[in-house]
């Protein structure tokens, strides 16, 4: 027998006020349990575009809109994530290699460094507090932009070539961005802004439950390889978090000027990178080093927004006291 639905919309409501923490469980269980892992590998694609569509719903397109009056912001966070982070990451790593670095977690870091933001961040900043609506701006241009900055960046920092055309690239992700945007667009339209506002935390729990979802269908086959590994697992862990806290202090300290709520809404983009539309330019052609760095990465992102939550808390306030 099926939930009642007023007990569902609690439950969805419970895991959306708690969202970071549901999303902190979704990569341990991943890793944990592998039979549930590869039973949630076919809903990975799903699964990381409805986020990104429940976002748009949950967001003020008008506060989107108002970005085009500040261009310049926009134009620097996306220049800074698609240029600069991995330029920093490829000098870091490359110093690193005369002391025994190894070679494929390096190709995988300034690969991660060089991607967009991931789409999930729009959601993120939602559940945390920060500023969604320029994260789904700078989200959307910079997936838009990588396709040409991406494979430019590979070949001139790793003289490595993209294994994937520009335009099949491009189709790939116009149909995630755009049929998320599509999704959204429709169910604003048919669904009166009231409603939608009186939904909010059963939104963000579906929201959460679908980043739970693709945890688990990432970290497939994850648990083996570590435990076949476990030196370069346990390094590949430990450089993630250490790259993403890296480039999250870096995104703070450019944009810090802007205020508390802005520069840690580009230290999260900066600092969570979408390694999934990296999987699908190399199309396969990647090392299993590569790879299995792509899956442990998702261990910082997933965690990092629960540890971090007291920061949040310190920007919302501070914005509070500047207004």
């Amino acid at each position: 027998m099926p939930p009642h639905p007023a007990v569902a919309s609690r439950a969805l409501a419970f895991i959306g006020r708690h969202a970071t923490k549901f999303m902190a469980a979704g990569v341990l269980v991943g890793f944990a349990a592998p039979p549930l892992a590869a039973l949630a590998k076919p809903l990975l694609a799903p699964a990381l575009v409805i986020p990104l569509a429940l976002a748009l719903v949950r967001l003020d397109w008008s506060a989107m809109a108002g970005f085009r009056r500040r261009p310049g912001l926009v134009a620097v966070l996306v220049l800074f994530v698609l240029g600069a982070s991995p330029i920093v990451v490829w000098a870091l790593t490359t110093a690193a290699l005369a002391l025994g670095f190894p070679a494929k977690l390096r190709e995988a870091l300034i690969l991660m460094a060089a991607s967009s933001p991931i789409v999930s961040s729009i959601a993120i900043a939602l559940f945390v507090g920060l500023d969604a609506a320029l994260a789904a701006v700078v989200v959307v241009v910079s997936t838009a932009l990588v396709p040409l900055t991406l494979p430019p960046l590979a070949l001139a920092l790793l003289n490595l070539e993209l294994a994937i055309s520009l335009p099949a690239f491009m189709l790939r992700l116009a149909a995630l961005v755009g049929g998320a945007f599509l999704l959204a667009g429709v169910v604003r339209r048919v669904v009166p802004k009231a409603t939608l506002a009186s939904w909010r935390d059963p939104i963000d729990g579906l929201a959460v439950l679908n980043l739970f979802v693709f945890a688990l269908a990432i970290m497939d086959g994850v648990a083996a390889f570590s435990f076949e590994r476990p030196r370069y697992a346990l390094l590949a862990v430990a450089m993630a978090f250490l790259f993403n806290l890296l480039l999250q202090g870096l995104g703070w300290l450019a944009f810090r000027t802007l205020g508390a709520v802005t520069a840690l809404t580009a230290a999260l983009m900066a600092g969570n990178c979408n390694m999934g539309i990296v999987l699908v330019a190399l199309s396969g052609h990647v090392e299993g080093e590569v790879t299995a760095f792509f899956a442990l990465a998702q261990v910082p992102m997933y965690t990092l927004p629960v540890l971090l939550e007291p920061l949040y808390r310190w920007a919302r306030a501070r914005a509070v006291e500047e207004a």
